[in-house]
Formats: structure tokens, sequence, C-alpha cells
């Protein structure tokens, strides 16, 4: 008597199981000439095979976002340097016990700049819990570099709102870890810059950039240039804390010397309180303010 099949199951073998069927899991990272061409890692790491790992790199964050669920973001940037409230405190009260002017002043700029990871926290508990009230074909998740920081706040507040978050980390010279609450299913490891910024924005409807550094400025203005030469749609781009925008570009310059034109200046806008900075983007879309 014939049996029966489960309908579900797959026509072809898995490539992972018929791997593992021909060789012992400790001979798959022996080098071999006889090894399937897509289990051989010093095949993949050629500089030969660079265009199939972009590939790889590409699909990858793709598809998981896909099955999780995950079809638009509001991606946080900002300084990877910035620690919460609690944090700066302890800080300064060492830095008073020492004595030490330098670490004084240094633990009174951590005081002042834990203003912004908490402004930060704040705005994607914002984002998750105005969200939550969305069809799934609406809802925004937090996506942010996955570092330290204004990253770290981004996740944290989404966190606690119970609402799932992506990162996006880098391979860089120092090891940066993902910070501890971001989705471990939704946390992506990238080794080019350029796939990773494109996922930034594969899924972007909003960007909030706060103060950071070079990082901050790269992505900042990837972002202007994309929407400016209309190789994306416009987006909502919020520089959250207009004093220190303020203080650290002055794009009137560009426009009076021709390098930009007065209407560039409405791509972008400056923000400085989680609820404005929700507004804004709920304005942009037509979305319900508060969830």
């Amino acid at each position: 008597m014939q049996s029966t099949q489960d309908i579900k199951q797959a026509p072809l073998p898995s490539a992972w199981d018929e791997l593992l069927g021909q060789q012992a899991p400790e001979a798959l990272l022996q080098p071999q000439a006889y090894r399937l061409a897509f289990a051989d890692p010093e095949f993949l790491l050629r500089r030969e095979t660079r265009g199939i790992r972009f590939q790889l790199e590409m699909l990858k964050p793709d598809l998981a976002q896909n099955e999780a669920g995950v079809e638009h973001t509001v991606v946080v940037f900002g300084s990877a340097r910035f620690c919460d409230r609690e944090a700066a405190r302890h800080q300064l009260e060492d830095a008073q016990a020492s004595g030490d002017i330098q670490a004084l002043r240094r633990a009174q700029r951590a005081m002042r700049n834990a203003e912004y990871y908490e402004q930060a926290r704040a705005f994607a508990q914002l984002v998750a819990q105005s969200s939550a009230c969305l069809p799934a074909h609406e809802k925004l998740y937090i996506c942010t570099g996955g570092g330290p920081g204004i990253m770290e706040a981004a996740n944290r507040g989404a966190h606690e709102r119970s609402s799932p978050s992506v990162a996006l980390n880098i391979v860089l010279p120092h090891e940066q870890q993902p910070n501890p609450y971001v989705t471990p299913d939704l946390s992506f490891k990238f080794h080019y810059f350029a796939l990773r910024k494109m996922h930034f924005m594969m899924r972007a409807k909003a960007l909030v950039a706060f103060p950071g550094g070079f990082g901050t400025l790269d992505e900042l203005f990837e972002v202007l240039t994309l929407v400016q030469t209309r190789k994306a749609q416009p987006v909502p781009i919020l520089l959250y804390g207009s004093a220190f925008w303020q203080r650290l570009i002055n794009l009137d310059v560009l426009v009076e010397e021709g390098t930009i034109s007065e209407e560039d200046l409405q791509l972008l806008r400056f923000v400085d309180t989680p609820q404005d900075a929700w507004q804004a983007i709920c304005s942009f879309y037509n979305l319900p303010a508060a969830g």
C-alpha cells in the first residue's frame, strides 16, 4: 500500500541536508577541490566571487525581514558614544570624587548628551506604541545600526514597548557587538557599507538623525543626496536637536553660493522633542499621531 505524503514537503531535498548526508560535519571546512562550491568558504571569499557576496548580503536581510513582516521602518541614526542618564550620573560622581578636571569635563558633557539618549529612547517608544494600533501593512518598525549610544537607545525604546526592531550592524576593525535590545532574528551583520546603506533605505519611511559624528553625517547626506536626485522617494528627514545641527551645518551657505536650490532646504526639518518628530512623520503619511 502506498504511504501518504505530507503536501508541505519540498519536492527537492534541502541543499544543507544533502550536504550533511554526504560527509561528516567536521569535514565541511577542510579545504578540498571536490567540495560543493556553495559549501566552500575559501572559494566564496575569493576576490573573484565578491559579486556573489554582494548578492548574498543583499538577499539575506531582505528575506528575513519579509518573513518577519517588516515592510516599513523609521531609521534612527546618531552617536555611538552617548550613554543613558544613569551611566552618565555614575560617571559624573566618579569624576567629582577623583578631582580630575578633564574627567569632570567629560562627565559633564556625558550628562548633557545623555538627554539625547533618553529622547531617542522616548521617540522609539512613541513609534512602537503608536504603530501597534496600525494595520499590519502600515506598521512602522525602528531600525538602527545596531550598536551602542543612540542606536541602543532607539532599539531599547522599541523593546520596552514589546515591538520588534531591526539592527544593521557593520564589521569594523574594533569589533562592534549588537546592543542587547535588538530583536535577535532581525539583527544583521554587514561587511559592505554600500549594501548596509541600501538596506537602510529599502524600507525607510523616515530618517531621524540625532547628534553624531562622521558616520551619522555620512548616512544623513547619503539619504539627502538620494532624495534630492530623485533616486529615492521623498521621506521625512528629521534633524533632532536644532541647537546641535544649526551650529554644525549652515545649509543657507549652499543656497547663497548656488550649489543647491532653495527648495532643497525643504528636504529636511529640525525637531526638538520626540512628539514633534513623530508628529512630522504622521503628518507626512496622514497617520494617527497617537496609539
